[in-house]
């Protein structure tokens, strides 16, 4: 019998996963409500943006179809880092797939505060830092400056020996800058990438759909974008990509991971074909069994670091 290609990625400080699939923040809760979905095909799932309290987000309407994806602006509502840490992580602590908290806030303290509390948290695989969220006041105040971004990097890798994964807007003009920055502030990794602000606008009322005007354009429309957000960012940095941005097919997720991404997170296509996960981590085997590809690391299809950017 063939030996099967070896699927697991590390993501950095012993976080070792057993596909490159894993499912986006925001899009499978935390991880209770998607009985659909066969977890033995994930890597990791990230939960919903987890802030210090309890939040409501905004108000409807939260959620537009448009052409090629969806509109979001649910604001980040969640239970509070309490909730999840006393409630949902002894659950976690059961499961045979590692669980990444997102982590949200307004301020460094809220991102720090979070942090402090979930480590050491048994079920708790590792953090994920929203610097990158446009449904909120806030939300994108520290992944457009490189600065603020390596700022707050650097405030919570003091409180946590956790994992930590920071994920980036694409929302600027120079993502690489970022990238550079909370990878030298002591990233393990970055994520990439958080949606594009967008809006759509009801013509028959004369008002924007969502209620708060504006939200995160998702899905197949952004892939292209995504994708090349990610080839540069695998090209300058030493520590994983891992590539997000209307994902639908194995083979969206294969273009993700020959462009340098160390693993994928599979968001919008979760709403639309919940199976998706184990489509995708079969199709990625397949591919590598079909080129004689012994593991995730003969993908790549250029050196993995090159100091020019386009």
């Amino acid at each position: 019998m063939a030996e099967q290609p070896d699927l697991s990625v590390h993501l950095g400080r012993g976080l070792c996963l057993r596909s490159p699939v894993m499912v986006a923040s925001g899009t499978f809760g935390y991880g209770f409500d998607a009985p659909l979905v066969d977890r033995t095909a994930l890597g990791a799932i990230v939960t919903k943006g987890t802030t210090p309290r309890a939040r409501e987000g905004n108000a409807p309407t939260r959620i537009a179809e448009t052409p090629s994806g969806m509109l979001n602006a649910i604001g980040l509502q969640n239970p509070g880092v309490d909730h999840v840490a006393r409630i949902y992580a002894p659950m976690w602590a059961a499961w045979d797939v590692p669980v990444i908290v997102n982590v949200a806030g307004d301020a460094v303290d809220d991102y720090v505060g979070v942090a402090r509390r979930l480590d050491g948290v048994a079920g708790v695989a590792g953090l994920e830092l929203n610097i990158s969220c446009p449904n909120i006041a806030n939300g994108l105040q520290f992944g457009i400056d490189p600065r603020p971004a390596a700022q707050l990097t650097t405030a919570v890798r003091a409180v946590t020996r956790l994992p930590l994964l920071v994920k980036l807007t694409p929302n600027v003009t120079d993502i690489v800058a970022v990238g550079r920055a909370v990878e030298d502030a002591g990233a393990d990794a970055v994520s990439a990438i958080n949606t594009y602000v967008g809006m759509a606008i009801d013509v028959r009322r004369r008002r924007p759909v969502l209620s708060r005007g504006s939200g995160g354009l998702s899905g197949p429309a952004i892939k292209p974008l995504a994708l090349h957000a990610v080839w540069q960012l695998s090209a300058a940095l030493s520590i994983p990509v891992v590539g997000i941005g209307g994902i639908m097919t194995a083979a969206d997720a294969l273009e993700f991971l020959l462009a340098g991404a160390a693993a994928v997170q599979l968001g919008t296509v979760n709403y639309v074909r919940p199976q998706a996960a184990r489509e995708v981590r079969d199709g990625i085997a397949s591919y590598l069994d079909e080129h004689h590809l012994g593991d995730l690391g003969a993908l790549p299809i250029r050196p993995a670091r090159v100091e020019a950017h386009v």
